[in-house]
């Protein structure tokens, strides 16, 4: 027995096919690649992760459900100085960033198979140099907004986790996931960074484009990109 808390979760898990190369990865790449401590059977205490064990001591990045990998793979590559750790719960978006990584040839990165939620469990306090939630499930159905990460169940533990001054980079195509998010983000201990409706309306520097956001412009949806510092 443990005292793992019974947390619901909504979303896919699995898609109906995957494929054999993917499975591949999944096999021989990723219990090398995720951090044995966020396990509830393998840690059911809730010991804190040790990063300078899995990063030697680098600044510490975090994505909060990368999708298919695109823009963690390049983080990681543009920024080898940093330790990067990806959060996903679709194995096959999983597989997915495992094959882009043996491409990339980037060793900077860690993966979690699972909820957010649990990584959150075993982060230390102020652990996190930056963090994203790039076009997030949007959940358009009003009585399912609770479902999204911009809720207090999901931004508490992740200011917990930030470090004062962290960077917290939200994009979405959705005009109402805008709303929530500027409505419930700066509640949990955050600065929206922005001056000017270009800081909202122009992506990142360092900005690459993911399928999601390619997706949002064929089918003529405007991307929002919102940049807020931990208090």
């Amino acid at each position: 027995m443990t005292d793992r808390p019974h947390r619901n979760f909504y979303g896919r898990i699995k898609g109906k096919h995957l494929k054999a190369s993917h499975q591949g990865y999944l096999d021989a790449d990723l219990a090398a690649l995720s951090p044995g401590a966020v396990d509830w059977d393998a840690n059911p205490g809730r010991a804190p992760l040790d990063l300078g064990a899995l990063f030697g001591g680098r600044d510490i990045w975090l994505e909060i459900g990368f999708g298919g990998g695109e823009h963690l793979v390049h983080q990681a590559a543009t920024n080898p100085e940093v330790g990067i750790i990806g959060a996903e719960p679709y194995i096959n978006g999983v597989a997915m960033l495992l094959g882009k990584l043996r491409q990339a040839s980037v060793e900077n990165v860690r993966i979690h198979p699972g909820d957010a939620r649990d990584l959150f469990d075993v982060l230390p306090e102020a652990s996190i140099a930056k963090a994203f939630l790039l076009y997030p499930d949007p959940w358009p159905k009003s009585r399912h907004h609770r479902r999204r990460f911009v809720t207090p169940e999901h931004l508490e533990p992740l200011a917990r986790v930030l470090k004062p001054g962290a960077e917290f980079r939200v994009a979405t195509d959705i005009p109402d996931y805008v709303r929530q998010t500027m409505e419930e983000v700066p509640r949990h201990g955050f600065d929206w960074l922005a001056e000017g409706p270009s800081d909202w309306r122009t992506p990142w520097d360092d900005w690459v484009r993911t399928r999601y956001e390619a997706k949002a412009i064929r089918e003529d949806r405007v991307p929002h990109y919102m940049t807020f510092r931990r208090r």
